[in-house]
C-alpha cells in the first residue's frame, strides 16, 4: 500500500477576482484536517503557509494542544497533531515526502473543474491499495491554486458533485469528503 501525504496550501492562492494572494491560517483547518488525518491514516499533514508570523501562529496553535494545557485537556487533539508539519512552500512538502519515502511523491490535486489530467476517486484509491509510490495531495485555499501551480501537479483529482448546483465546498469538508473517497471503507461492496 502507497502512504498518502496532504498539504493545506495558502500560496499561491487565486481570490475571486483572479489575483494572486495569500490566505491566512485558519484555526479551524488546522484542527479538524489534523484530526481527519488521523482518522484516515494520512503520514503528514503539511500546513502550507509562505508568511513567516502566520506559520509562527499555526505554531502557536499547535504548541497549545501538543504540550501545552491542551494536551492534558483534550489528549485526543493532541494525538492529531502528532502528524502535522509547518512548511513555508509546496516544494520543501515535495522535498520532505521524498526524504522520507526515498522517491518522488505522485502530486495530485483537486478543483471544481476537470482539466486534462483529471484522475477519477477509483483509479488513485486503486494506486495507493496497490502500488509503493507515495501520492501527496495538495488542497487549495481561498478560490484555489494558480492556473500555473496547478499545471505543474501530476493529477487532478475530480471535483467532488452533490445533488444540486451549488459547488464551493469549505476545504476542510473536501478534505474529509476526499480522504473517505481515497481511504475510507469500501462501503458499496457491502
Amino acid at each position: 500500500m502507497a502512504n498518502l501525504y496532504i498539504g493545506l496550501v495558502h500560496y499561491p492562492i487565486m481570490n475571486k477576482h483572479k489575483e494572486v494572494i495569500t490566505t491566512a491560517i485558519t484555526n479551524y483547518d488546522i484542527h479538524d484536517i489534523a484530526r481527519t488525518s488521523v482518522t484516515y491514516d494520512v503520514s503528514k499533514y503539511f500546513v502550507i503557509h509562505n508568511i513567516p508570523a502566520q506559520r509562527e501562529l499555526a505554531a502557536t496553535i499547535m504548541e497549545h494542544w501538543r504540550t501545552g494545557f491542551g494536551s492534558t485537556y483534550n489528549p485526543d487533539r493532541k494525538d492529531a497533531f502528532t502528524g502535522v508539519e509547518l512548511v513555508n512552500s509546496i516544494a520543501v512538502a515535495v522535498r520532505m515526502v521524498e526524504e522520507i519515502e526515498g522517491v518522488k511523491p505522485i502530486i495530485a490535486t483537486t478543483d471544481a473543474r476537470t482539466y486534462d489530467n483529471t484522475i477519477t476517486y477509483g483509479a488513485m484509491r486503486k494506486h495507493l491499495e496497490n502500488e509503493q509510490v507515495p501520492v501527496l495531495v495538495l488542497f487549495g485555499t481561498g478560490y484555489g491554486m494558480t492556473k500555473e501551480t496547478m499545471e505543474s501537479f501530476d493529477y487532478i483529482l475530480e471535483p467532488i458533485y452533490g445533488h444540486g448546483e451549488y459547488n464551493h465546498l469549505s476545504v476542510r469538508s473536501a478534505v474529509s469528503i476526499i480522504l473517505d473517497r481515497l481511504r475510507g471503507e469500501a462501503w458499496w461492496s457491502k
